[in-house]
């Protein structure tokens, strides 16, 4: 038997966060079609009672006419006609719960390959995935593909769940073969050191294991699904971060009748990581500026110090020429502009990326005008080949370089997923093309 849910430094490790549990968690579902993602939602809103009786009704109703004899808990999500008509998961669809003890935001994104972008798109926030493995099927394409963007984009805990273990009579043998399976394969991409990964068996349909224990598993005496959601950390409380404020707008009541705003000069945005406190010495890049701070503020609050995720106002003592897009860091945490950067990048336009063509990078706050340095290589999301390219398609995946016309403030996206994601423009008709990780 698998000792993946007997490991005492992941709970030992989860107990010291014990104290978040409060606080809202981010998470996703993914796997490959037919897994039972949108089931297994379904059933975790049904069973810990956050299902309202109109949507219960809309839902028994629509099941009726289907030609089902029980409800069929997937339209919970799958809310769009072509999702309902196909049976399948086509855009990203979020919903929200809450339990006696924290708030949850789930994102049920698709399993074709076709929608790797919708993917993408839900896993860039999520602080947690649950990968669904169908126990008929074992470890797929499609598994290892889901696997693969979750450690791209450095979801940092990844629960796998053997779902559909009914259809096998709960057999324990094929549970342990699975979980081996993708160990193994985990192992290969550097996922297994990288990432805290949990299993569990489960029947979404039935409701084994997400939120009762039931009795069809005696021999699983791991944690409930629900049991690991409530201890699962949230995040920005794994790892101390260091200081990152970009700037989106400069406060100066002009028209004021108060005299007293007439000299005041507050800059406004949100804390991306880390905390400040009133006295703290800070630096504003790119310009290098130095000051400390004289005030936090949220609306008419004076507050002593703010936090990750708190949109504040920060005074400083000095005044210092600072406008939207720029960076205000701790001066003992300082980071280097750059003008050149190497990424991940999740192509999301119809039109492919040319090396060609100027495009705009939106980073934080920040736009820069850039162009394509190098098309390094292209991921082949199936078999995790890497290719070579001179462009990139919808849903391709590639390691770039970018050369730009303004400096930005960055991270490794591995250190920090607020600095070290952006956004990539087309800036003739200013939809957004590409999702990029820094390197």
């Amino acid at each position: 038997m698998t000792t993946i849910n007997q490991d005492k430094n992941q709970d030992n490790n989860q107990e010291n966060h014990m104290q978040h549990n409060d606080s809202l968690l981010r998470f996703m579902t993914c796997g490959s079609v037919d897994d039972g993602k949108s089931t297994l939602i379904g059933r975790l809103l049904f069973d810990s009672k956050t299902i309202l009786a109109d949507t219960m009704t809309n839902i028994s109703n629509t099941s009726k006419k289907r030609g089902m004899e029980a409800v069929d808990l997937s339209l919970l999500t799958d809310g769009l006609q072509a999702e309902r008509e196909q049976g399948i998961t086509i855009d990203v669809a979020y919903r929200y719960f809450s339990t006696g003890t924290r708030k949850y935001i789930i994102a049920d994104a698709p399993g074709h390959e076709q929608y790797t972008r919708n993917m993408v798109t839900a896993a860039s926030t999520a602080n947690l995935a649950i990968i669904l493995i169908d126990a008929r099927r074992g470890v797929l394409t499609q598994t290892r593909r889901h696997s693969y963007l979750a450690h791209l984009v450095g979801i940092p805990h990844i629960v796998v769940a053997v779902n559909k273990m009914d259809l096998v009579d709960y057999s324990q043998e094929t549970y342990d073969k699975i979980c081996a399976d993708y160990m193994q394969f985990a192992k290969e991409i550097g996922l297994a050191g990288a990432r805290d990964i949990r299993f569990i068996p489960m029947s979404a349909l039935n409701g084994d294991m997400l939120v009762d224990r039931l009795e069809n598993m005696p021999w699983y005496q791991g944690e409930t699904l629900l049991e690991m959601l409530e201890k699962a950390p949230a995040a920005h409380t794994e790892q101390s971060e260091q200081f990152r404020f970009p700037v989106q707008f400069v406060c100066r009541p002009h028209a004021s009748a108060d005299a007293d705003l007439h000299d005041f000069r507050g800059f406004m945005g949100r804390v991306e990581s880390g905390e400040v406190t009133v006295g703290d010495a800070v630096t504003v890049l790119p310009n290098g500026y130095q000051s400390k701070v004289k005030a936090i503020q949220i609306g008419d609050e004076q507050l002593q110090n703010a936090t990750t995720e708190q949109s504040i106002t920060l005074l400083l003592e000095d005044e210092i020429d600072t406008s939207r897009g720029d960076m205000i860091v701790k001066s003992n945490e300082t980071i280097e502009p750059v003008k050149q950067i190497e990424a991940f990048v999740c192509w999301l336009g119809e039109t492919p990326l040319s090396p060609a063509r100027t495009y705009i990078l939106r980073h934080t706050t920040r736009e820069s005008k850039a162009k394509i340095g190098a098309i390094h290589y292209k991921v082949d999301v199936n078999t995790l080949e890497e290719q070579q390219t001179s462009d990139l398609k919808m849903n391709d995946i590639a390691r770039l370089s970018f050369k730009l016309a303004q400096p930005l403030m960055i991270d490794s996206y591995k250190t920090n997923r607020a600095t070290g994601a952006f956004i990539v423009i087309d800036e003739s008709t200013n939809s957004t093309v590409g999702a990029g990780m820094i390197v």
